[in-house]
């Protein structure tokens, strides 16, 4: 296997830099991939290519956690529409308002810092 330029990782946060919500996909497979990954899982496959989400989803899954201080926030495992899962929460709704199957947009979330960025995502009914 040829070395790498960049690693996956390193590629993803430089598209989530630029507001892109990267992924990869296997054309042998057919599928999509993600979390960032050299090879495709299952099959080995070594033709992953890099694609750009629309970036709309549905939430799969989601929970409120309860920090000590009463702060709250939820997680939600969101499904994008080009196949592939991840885990972030929905914010401009309290996290009690996040509904399994509500439609959702992404966008770029940057803590500062030394902190990389992370993708979140919106109500898509509040999209503009």
């Amino acid at each position: 296997m040829d070395r790498l330029a960049i690693s996956p990782l390193a590629a993803w946060l430089e598209r989530l830099e630029k507001n892109e919500l990267a992924y990869q996909f296997s054309p042998s497979t057919n599928q999509a991939v993600f979390y960032p990954r050299v090879i495709a899982p299952g099959s080995g496959a070594a033709d992953l290519e890099w694609r750009t989400s629309a970036g709309f989803g549905t939430v799969y899954a989601t929970t409120v956690v309860h920090q000590q201080d009463g702060a709250t926030y939820n997680v939600a495992l969101i499904d994008m529409d080009e196949g592939f899962r991840l885990m972030s929460r929905v914010e401009d709704v309290p996290p009690t308002a996040v509904r399994i199957g509500q439609r959702v947009r992404f966008r770029t979330h940057r803590p500062g810092g030394d902190e990389p960025p992370i993708p979140v995502f919106f109500p898509a009914e509040a999209a503009p």
